[in-house]
Order: structure tokens, then C-alpha cells, then sequence
């Protein structure tokens, strides 16, 4: 049975920032009260002409750079978001096309914020079952343009950013060793955007009552969170054969650094062992995880043979975590250059439209 290496990581993050003091121009708040609660005191906000799909393009060529992998030689790619760009098509499929992986099969997974947790867990079960060898896993994320910014409940949380791993088959162990997967729906209502979808389509009404942005309970959130995050990594780490004293490093969802802190005290842990980033860009939802380990890995807190959990929660109910032995890429002799295939895929997309078309034309004559 082929192990699942993660063996190339990349991000992407916008420019423009927004920092508490902006924010308490728009809402009742102060950088004080913000930073005490959340730790949060700046975020990253998406321009007009950036998207989940141009944000995870971005992410998703930097890993197969990290990684030396061509975009063809991908098999599957998982997306995974909070703020899709459409409910369909999957935006794995948007990437797909623009990143040139022509034989990948490509979907979304709808997990909120533990959505990478479970995409990367999906990724490497299909690796170690020897059905695919190489995979893609990006979340990706523009959650500002579903906040109230009028709601100082939660517009001071959330922040955009993508995030990618690429995984690959290996005769050499170590890689992905466990995962835990978990849900519960009778929390539904806890975080949750109501309207948009099937229940309540997009009308005047729901606009007009603000259904089309995020709805928090925070405490409730909160309190749900302190609970799962110890006791997922725990589960995790029993199923690997391991124990908190074998981990080098834990890489949280970046929602509120107060969850962080408790989830450490539950392991009795010390909090160097944490990767913290949530000061600098909120929760990024599927994105926070997978930005918050490559932060780790350019400033050296995370090394080749370090034991790693990634661990997170959201809406759903869910929440789960991963044990990984961090190796890295896999040794190769080729050089290749995955950001020139994004000019063969522009060129291959124009030509499959084109023909698209006039395959078209000809079936209105025939009809």
C-alpha cells in the first residue's frame, strides 16, 4: 500500500489589509476590544477582481512548484470553501482548466472551516488505496463578501486567502498517518448562511433581512470549539500510535486565538508548540490551516521528520484533525515550470469553447 506524502504547499493572500482601526470606522468597536476577544488585529481583504478560483490558481501553482510537479501529472483535485464562486460549477473544476491539469478529475467538498482537514483526508485515502498517485488540495476563500459590516459580531473575523498541498504516492513511509472526521448537525444553526441555496433563494425579501451573510452564535461557537479541538487531536494521535509528547508542532484553525490557548491547556500543551497566525488574517476559514503551515515552514518551526497535527472546526457541525511525518517533496532529476502551463491552459480552454460552439452550430441544423 503506497503511503500519502505531502510534498508541495503554497498560498495566496491579497494585498489590501484591513486593520481593527479601520473596521471601528465602520462599526461600534476598538482594536482593544477586537484583539482581547479574538486576538485578530488585522485582516486580508479580496480585490473586486480576485475570486476563490484566481486565489486557489495561484495557491495551487506555488505547491506544484514546491512540489516539482507538472499540472498534468495531477489525478484529482478537492476544493474546498465557505464562499464557492458558484454553487455549480464546482470551483475545483474552474481551477482545474485554468491551471492546465488535463487529466484530473476535480470537485468541491463543503465542510466550512474543517473542509481542508477532511479534502486532504479524501486525497490521501484515494492515494493509499493506489487509485490515483498525485492530488491536489486547495481551500480557498472570499468570505468577505458574505459579511454584514454592520454586524460587529462578525465582521471583525473573517479574512480572504487560499491555501494548497499537493500529496503524493510514496514506497516511503510516513506522510499522512491518521485522521479523524467528525459532525453534527443538530448544531446547524450555530454558523450558518441561510439563504442563497435551495431553502431560501435569492429574493427581495432575503435581502432585505441580511439572510445572504453570515449568522454566528458566538458563544455557542465558542464553546463547542474548546471542547472538539483537544479532543480530536488526541483521537488522532491514538489512531497513529502516537501521544502529545511525539508532537513537534500543532497547526490549528486560525478562528480565535482564545480557542487556541484553551485547546492547549486541554492538551497541556505548551503554546510554542502552536502555530498562531490568526493576529494577522482572521479566520480564513478552509484557507486558515494551509496558510498558517506554510507560514511554519518559511520561518522553520516545521521540519522534514516532524510529527505535525492539523486540526480545526466549523460550521456543520464539524470538526477532525490529521497526524502527518512531515517529509517534504520527493527527490526528482526534472526541473519543471508549472506556472508556463497556465498559457497552454488558457489556449486549450479557448479552442474546447470554440469547438463548443460550432459543434452547436451544426446540431441547430440538424435539429
Amino acid at each position: 500500500m503506497p503511503y500519502a506524502h505531502i510534498t508541495g504547499w503554497g498560498i495566496s493572500v491579497p494585498e489590501p489589509v484591513l486593520t481593527n482601526d479601520d473596521i471601528a470606522k465602520m462599526v461600534d468597536t476598538n482594536d482593544e476590544w477586537i484583539r482581547e476577544r479574538t486576538g485578530i488585529r488585522e485582516r486580508h481583504i479580496a480585490r473586486e477582481d480576485q475570486f476563490p478560483s484566481t486565489l486557489g490558481v495561484e495557491a495551487c501553482i506555488k505547491a506544484l512548484q514546491v512540489a516539482n510537479l507538472a499540472p498534468t501529472e495531477i489525478d484529482l483535485i478537492i476544493c474546498t470553501s465557505s464562499s464557492p464562486e458558484y454553487i455549480w460549477p464546482a470551483t475545483a473544476s474552474l481551477i482545474q482548466d485554468q491551471i492546465g491539469a488535463t487529466k484530473a478529475g476535480a470537485f468541491d467538498i463543503q465542510a466550512a472551516c474543517t473542509g481542508f482537514i477532511f479534502a486532504t483526508n479524501m486525497a490521501a485515502q484515494a492515494i493509499r488505496s493506489g487509485s490515483i498517485k498525485n492530488a491536489l488540495v486547495v481551500g480557498t476563500e472570499t468570505l468577505s463578501r458574505f459579511v454584514n459590516w454592520k454586524d460587529r459580531g462578525t465582521c471583525i473575523l473573517f479574512g480572504d486567502g487560499a491555501g494548497a498541498f499537493v500529496l503524493q504516492a510514496s514506497d516511503k513511509p510516513g506522510g499522512i498517518l491518521s485522521a479523524v472526521m467528525h459532525s453534527d448537525g443538530s448544531g446547524a444553526d450555530s454558523l450558518i448562511l441561510p439563504a442563497g441555496a435551495a431553502r431560501y433563494p435569492a429574493t427581495e425579501a432575503t435581502v432585505h433581512e441580511g439572510k445572504h451573510f453570515v449568522q454566528m452564535d458566538g458563544k455557542a461557537v465558542f464553546r463547542f470549539a474548546t471542547r472538539v479541538m483537544g479532543q480530536a487531536t488526541r483521537e488522532a494521535l491514538e489512531l497513529a500510535g502516537l501521544s502529545t509528547a511525539d508532537v513537534d508542532r500543532i497547526i490549528p484553525h486560525q478562528a480565535n486565538f482564545r480557542i487556541i490557548e484553551t485547546a492547549a491547556k486541554y492538551l497541556k500543551m505548551p503554546m510554542d508548540k502552536f502555530v498562531v497566525n490568526v493576529d494577522r488574517y482572521g479566520n480564513t476559514s478552509t484557507a486558515s490551516i494551509p496558510i498558517a503551515t506554510v507560514e511554519a515552514l518559511q520561518k522553520g518551526l516545521v521540519k522534514n521528520g516532524d510529527k505535525v497535527v492539523l486540526v480545526g472546526f466549523g460550521a456543520g457541525l464539524s470538526w477532525g484533525a490529521l497526524v502527518a511525518e512531515w517529509t517534504g517533496p520527493i527527490p526528482s532529476k526534472k526541473h519543471v515550470y508549472p506556472e508556463q502551463y497556465r498559457l497552454f491552459a488558457r489556449l486549450r480552454s479557448f479552442i474546447r469553447r470554440a469547438l463548443r460552439y460550432i459543434e452547436g452550430l451544426f446540431s441547430r441544423r440538424e435539429l
